[in-house]
C-alpha cells in the first residue's frame, strides 16, 4: 500500500477538545502544533474571542483555515502562523501579547529540517512549557498533550504551576483499551 489517508482529525482528543472548547469563552486562544486546527474550531465555537494557530506546516494551517470557515467561525480575529513552534515563541518573549488559553500538543519527537534542533517531548516539554508560560496571561491555563507512551511530566522543574492530570478524563471510553495513547494535563501558573 502506497496511498496515504489523512483525516485531519485525531479522534483520541475528542474529549479534550470539548474541554477545550468550556474553557474558551472569551478568551485569547493559542494553539500550538496545531495540526488542522481543530482544536482552534472548538476554542472559537465555545467563545474564544479571538486565536492564533500555529504549525510548521503550510498544507495544514491551509486545511485550518478552511475548518473554521466551514463551521461559520472564520474571522480577522483569527490569526494562522508557519513557524516552527519553539522558534515562534522565543520571538514572542519580549511582546506584549498574552493569550488566556493555550493548546499545546506537540509531536513525540521531530527532526525538520525547518527547525534548528530536533524536538522530543520528554526531554523538551520544560523548555516548550516554560516557552509558553511566558505569553500567557495571569489567571490564563495550558491544556498539555501529547502522544508518548511513556512520558512522564516533570512536576518538580514544572513547580510554578499548578497542575492538574486530565489523562483520564480526556480518554474517550473506545480508546480505554489502549489508557496511554494520550497524556493531558492542565497548567496554571501558581500566583
Amino acid at each position: 500500500f502506497t496511498d496515504y489517508l489523512d483525516t485531519g482529525l485525531f479522534l483520541d482528543h475528542r474529549l479534550t477538545r470539548r474541554y477545550v472548547a468550556d474553557l474558551a469563552k472569551g478568551t485569547r486562544f493559542l494553539n500550538l502544533f496545531a495540526y488542522t486546527g481543530t482544536a482552534t474550531v472548538h476554542a472559537v465555537g465555545g467563545g474564544a474571542a479571538s486565536s492564533t494557530t500555529i504549525d510548521m506546516s503550510r498544507t495544514y494551517l491551509e486545511w485550518a483555515k478552511r475548518n473554521l470557515a466551514l463551521n461559520d467561525l472564520a474571522g480577522p480575529q483569527h490569526g494562522f502562523v508557519q513557524a516552527d513552534c519553539r522558534a515562534w515563541l522565543q520571538e514572542q518573549s519580549s511582546s506584549a501579547r498574552r493569550y488566556d488559553l493555550m493548546f499545546i500538543d506537540p509531536p513525540t519527537h521531530s527532526r525538520s529540517k525547518r527547525m534548528a534542533d530536533d524536538f522530543d517531548v520528554q526531554r523538551d516539554h520544560v523548555r516548550l512549557l516554560g516557552l509558553a508560560a511566558a505569553l500567557l496571561a495571569p489567571g490564563g491555563a495550558i491544556v498539555f498533550s501529547n502522544n508518548y507512551t511513556r512520558f512522564k511530566l516533570d512536576a518538580d522543574a514544572l513547580s510554578a504551576f499548578e497542575i492538574r492530570d486530565l489523562t483520564r478524563e480526556t480518554l474517550p471510553r473506545d480508546f480505554a483499551r489502549n489508557p496511554r495513547i494520550h497524556s493531558c494535563y492542565l497548567l496554571r501558573a501558581r500566583a
